[in-house]
């Protein structure tokens, strides 16, 4: 059992070693690390967990439909004032309650404790959790990696996917799907839970979640028309409610559509959402329609509206995880209309995952089937997505037939997943001079203003170019990026002594000047801290 759990991909398997480097800052910043994680936990039994400076209401915490209070819980009406609630209604899949079926947003109760991003994200983020839960196995932190993997299943269980965030404005969006990433590196990097007897009956109950989780991105609104791929898509439409604290978010949005109409792709009307002229106050906050009873409902600039369709797209944009940027189109204003290389190659990965889940469960037959699952997906990938005539990987605007040309560094999940061919993949290494900086790699070559846009590099994606040119035997390319995006983290950890979530890599520094979304770079940070530790490991690892 435990021999066939270690043999997944071994090809990606790197040995756990103990951390070596002299440098002052090395040693600095793995001691914050350690304390950040005591810092960034969360659970059900505390009140830092409920505080949401995004909504900013009275504490609510709501537990599963037909779920007891549990102890802990019901401690927390008395200790910090929180109400607790039941959902309306048992949750089949994702969509089943919407924020709107509730009278007031809260979290959503989870089993065990987690580590939050930092900053204004204190939740378990969906994506953010598979580097927190590398790098908390890194610092030997095991079992609070496996408990962050059960409140995923637990999601999948009870909300009916794994959500973007444990808050209830987030019922209708998941995130990049890490859930099988996250049970492997559990079952790969834990020899004592490999060895222990729950560790099968554990995998198998995983498996049945995991393959519950695979249909919200095979139901028909997450499909992308008829290529085969998938896309980004909430099942709400509207803006989005935890942008209460960035309420100049969409005004941002029109004024800047307004002042390059040559660039709207549409986003804009011209009358308010009752058809009559809309007037533009000194105060745009509260120009909107009475008849909405939300603000933002109505972000109007001299008469111009946005559309519900960009209201999807923004949505769409968030279960991406990339908010904001340009990639698809202004503010990714139109992600729902692409399909997108991330997605396809986590699902790949996933599907892969699937049947050697389902081998070592001995289920034959169906590893059988999501072998061809992956296969599937492997052959749209190939025909939507690579683009011979330029040797990269580009997303695919299904509503419009064309491929998109906007240069993202996204175009490297393959490699990561293992999609691509040899020859794609050395296509890929040679475009890497479009994404290095002197400080790492920059997220795209445009300089939109928007945080996941030129200037800046973000940990999880350094890492998934890494693991992704060391699959195809590009050891040095790998080596040299991550020695330079360390190399930026640690010079920036000697002058604040923080980590941070995004970095310039054109200046090598933590300063930020985003124009739209968010404009702060949080301090904490939990995938950051994740990614550091791996890539440290890496460098004493890989010859």
């Amino acid at each position: 059992m435990a021999t066939n759990l270690k043999a997944l991909s071994k090809e990606m398997e790197i040995s756990h070693q103990t951390l070596r480097n002299g440098h002052r800052e090395t040693r600095c910043a793995t001691t914050y690390i350690s304390q950040a994680w005591e810092t960034l936990t969360r659970s059900m039994n505390e009140c830092a967990s409920l505080t949401d400076v995004k909504v900013m209401t009275h504490p609510v915490m709501y537990l599963p439909a037909g779920f007891a209070v549990p102890e802990k819980v019901g401690e927390l009406q008395h200790s910090c004032y929180v109400q607790v609630r039941s959902l309306p209604r048992v949750i089949q899949k994702i969509g089943d309650v919407k924020p709107k079926d509730l009278p007031a947003p809260g979290l959503l109760y989870l089993p065990n404790p987690y580590v939050v991003p930092g900053g204004r994200f204190n939740e378990m983020y969906g994506w953010d959790s598979y580097f927190i839960v590398l790098g908390l196995l890194r610092s030997g932190r095991s079992e609070m990696a496996r408990g962050m993997v059960d409140n995923f299943l637990f999601e999948v269980e009870h909300y009916g996917t794994v959500l973007n965030a444990n808050r209830t404005y987030y019922l209708t969006r998941s995130q990049p799907p890490f859930l099988t990433s996250m049970i492997r590196a559990v079952c790969e990097e834990n020899d004592s839970f490999l060895d222990s007897e729950t560790a099968l009956p554990w995998l198998d109950d995983a498996y049945e979640l995991a393959c519950k989780y695979h249909e919200t991105w095979t139901h028909p609104h997450h499909l992308a028309g008829n290529t085969g791929l998938a896309r980004y898509y909430d099942l709400d439409g509207g803006p989005v409610p935890e942008l209460a604290d960035d309420s100049r978010y969409f005004y941002d949005v029109i004024e800047w559509l307004l002042a390059n109409p040559d660039k709207d792709p549409g986003y804009l009307v011209g009358n308010s959402s009752n058809g009559s002229p809309a007037n533009h106050s000194t105060h745009p906050e509260l120009d909107c329609d009475p008849k909405t009873g939300s603000m933002r409902e109505a972000a109007c600039v001299k008469g111009h509206r946005l559309t519900s369709d960009f209201y999807l797209g923004d949505r769409a944009m968030r279960e991406s995880g990339f908010d904001s940027c340009f990639r698809f189109g202004p503010f990714c204003g139109s992600t729902h209309h692409y399909a997108p290389v991330c997605l396809n190659s986590l699902l790949f990965r996933y599907e892969q995952d699937m049947a050697q889940f389902a081998d070592i469960l001995g289920r034959r037959d169906e590893a059988e089937q999501w072998n061809t699952r992956a296969d599937q997906r492997a052959d749209a990938v190939h025909r939507y997505l690579w683009r011979r005539e330029d040797g990269i990987f580009h997303d695919y605007d299904f509503m419009k037939g064309r491929p998109s040309r906007y240069a993202y560094l996204s175009a490297y999940y393959p490699l990561w997943a293992g999609v691509a061919t040899q020859e794609q993949a050395e296509h890929m290494r040679n475009k890497l001079h479009l994404f290095e900086r002197s400080g790492g790699l920059s997220m795209s070559t445009t300089a939109s203003g928007m945080q996941w846009d030129e200037p800046y590099g973000w940990a999880p994606s350094h890492l998934m170019v890494v693991e992704g040119l060391l699959r195809y035997g590009y050891d040095e390319d790998a080596m040299r990026i991550a020695r330079t995006f360390v190399e930026t983290i640690d010079s920036n950890f000697a002058v604040d002594e923080t980590v941070r979530e995004k970095y310039d890599v054109i200046r090598g520094d933590a300063e930020v000047h985003v124009t739209a979304g968010y404009k702060e770079n949080v301090i904490g940070f939990g995938w950051t801290n994740g990614v550091y530790l791996k890539m440290r490991e890496l460098l004493t690892t890989v010859a």
